[in-house]
């Protein structure tokens, strides 16, 4: 197995892994606390599923993107705008009414990075790039 097909693999497996994970406690947070052994708190397996989801998504980028800042920016908009929406749909059991807000003001900021950030790797070889 060539060294490429072996991390491309190890990426994929681990972002399925995430990803499986991540949308079971958003979208069954029972089940999946019972199965975790966890407690069922809704906003906080909500928010543990976004996470997860984030981190599989930004595994599966790496594949797309080789640059570790467009990743990152895209895995912290990602899962800062889906952590909003758990803080509004959440919001009736506690939190603050301007917290979905205060998270979609901070995933705006890293949207605006990601976007000057693919834009400078358009202009760039990537041979330029990957020096940097």
């Amino acid at each position: 197995m060539s060294t490429r097909l072996a991390i491309n693999t190890a990426l994929v497996i681990a972002a399925l892994s995430m990803l499986a994970t991540g949308v079971w406690a958003w979208f069954d947070p029972a089940g999946f606390a019972a199965w975790a052994n966890w407690p069922n708190h809704i906003h906080f397996l909500h928010d543990a599923g976004t996470f997860q989801m984030g981190i599989g998504l930004m595994l599966l980028w790496t594949l797309l993107w080789r640059d570790a800042a467009a990743v990152v920016l895209a895995g912290f908009v990602f899962t800062n705008t889906f952590h909003a929406l758990n803080h509004a749909l959440d919001l009736h059991m506690g939190g603050n009414a301007s917290d979905p807000w205060t998270l979609l003001a901070l995933s705006a900021v890293g949207a605006v990075g990601l976007v000057i950030r693919l834009r400078v790797l358009r202009r760039r070889p990537a041979d330029t790039e990957a020096a940097k």
